[in-house]
């Protein structure tokens, strides 16, 4: 704890108030805390499995990054879970969190894990009561309350989630969460399990769960309309104290909240202090993708490789003079661990070959630089890839000065 609060007196303050429009202002956010569910939720992506060792090269890295909580798994699930969840409980020095549905023997192997914090769940919407669980509302509350008391009993934090929230009647949510909070419950998780929510209905429903609990509210928010990292946010604004989110966005369908889009967004755009080290969030982004095998698409936001190259003329040209022209400005390259990129193609103009140029030893002329270009964007068009070869190759055949030429 001291370490981290050094940290945050060393930060730098950002200069948000020198952005006009939308950064001109912030203060929505009180604080962000963030849940990972990378090793659980994640891991549940269609055809992903982690082993042993990744699991714990990711919870190291993600204590290390001062990740609030991590999910690491679900106990019961197997032998080989429960002793995941176990030693990454022991050998991080962040609050883990072990799964379990309303189930004696889930909570139990939960508590027995070792670990902080034992999440409990259990459907509440109709559709999931009626064709998942075969169970009524009654026996929902009654099962729900039962393993809240049992975690509680055994001197464990303790999380509850009426799973489908986003899908079940608000009258009978509002029964749910008032009875749970009754039996002890320290947060009470809102999940928009099928992804439905929009971030006005999603900022309603976080709201009025808050007006009936005393514990504090988490969300978990799912991708499948594109609006998860969105709704997380928009949980925060409600008064939602952490969020769940998983590395590169990973997890059932088509996935939960992005880490990286929620970390930054929290931190960039609404100017909180997450305590998260941000910089080496393109190194955790790459250790999971390599582990799941679901690779990021170029154009992913924070961590995608396109996140910070450019390409067009216009664009490279005003970014080679200041960042801030073409680039958020409050989210830099440094910040997330990553590098600028200037990319040769068909949209390249003559400052990006010129830079590129200088980089690799040439002190090319303006008409050099012309010449070059051409010949660049003549090959991108093929949509052919332009690497540094070509573009060597290309020095050559315009007999483009070399830096040491001119020295001389």
């Amino acid at each position: 704890m001291q370490c981290l609060t050094t940290w945050r007196i060393r930060r730098r303050p950002r200069r948000i108030e020198f952005f006009q429009g939308t950064l001109a202002r912030t203060g929505e956010i009180d604080g962000v805390r963030i849940f990972d569910t990378t090793l659980r939720d994640g891991e549940q992506s269609p055809r992903t499995s982690f082993s042993y060792d990744e699991k714990r090269d990711i919870a190291e890295v993600l204590d290390d990054m001062g990740t609030h909580v991590i999910e690491a798994g679900f106990p019961v699930n197997s032998d080989a879970e429960f002793e995941a969840v176990r030693d990454i409980s022991n050998a991080t020095d962040t609050t883990v969190c072990g799964l379990a549905r309303v189930v004696d023997k889930d909570v139990e192997a939960a508590i027995d894990s070792g670990v902080e914090l034992v999440h409990v769940f259990v459907s509440t919407s109709d559709v999931q009561l009626q064709d998942s669980m075969h169970a009524s509302r009654e026996e929902a509350v009654e099962r729900a309350v039962s393993c809240v008391e049992r975690v509680k009993e055994a001197g464990v934090e303790c999380m509850f989630s009426p799973m489908d929230a986003t899908r079940t009647d608000d009258d009978f949510l509002v029964e749910m969460v008032e009875s749970v909070s009754e039996a002890g419950t320290d947060w009470i998780n809102i999940p928009d399990t099928c992804g439905v929510a929009t971030p006005t209905r999603f900022m309603d429903l976080v709201r009025m769960v808050r007006e009936n609990t005393d514990a504090r509210v988490d969300v978990h928010a799912h991708d499948d309309f594109g609006l998860a990292t969105a709704n997380a946010i928009a949980g925060f604004e409600a008064g939602a104290a952490q969020a769940q989110v998983s590395v590169n966005g990973i997890g059932e369908r088509a996935g939960n909240a992005a880490f990286e889009e929620v970390v930054m967004a929290s931190e960039a755009l609404y100017d909180v202090d997450t305590g998260i080290d941000t910089t080496r969030i393109t190194e955790l982004s790459r250790m999971v993708e390599e582990y799941s095998d679901i690779p990021n698409p170029p154009n992913k936001p924070v961590v995608g490789r396109n996140a910070f190259s450019h390409e067009s003329g216009i664009h490279a040209a005003g970014v080679i003079e200041n960042s801030d022209t073409f680039e958020p400005g409050v989210m830099t390259p440094e910040m997330v661990g990553a590098t600028r990129e200037f990319v040769l193609g068909k949209h390249t103009g003559t400052h990006s070959v010129r830079k590129r140029l200088e980089e690799i030893g040439y002190a090319p002329t303006d008409s050099e630089v012309r010449a070059v270009t051409r010949l660049v964007k003549d090959y991108g068009a093929d949509k052919e890839r332009v690497t540094m070869a070509d573009l060597r190759r290309f020095a050559r055949e315009e007999n483009v000065t070399r830096e040491e030429e001119v020295r001389a």
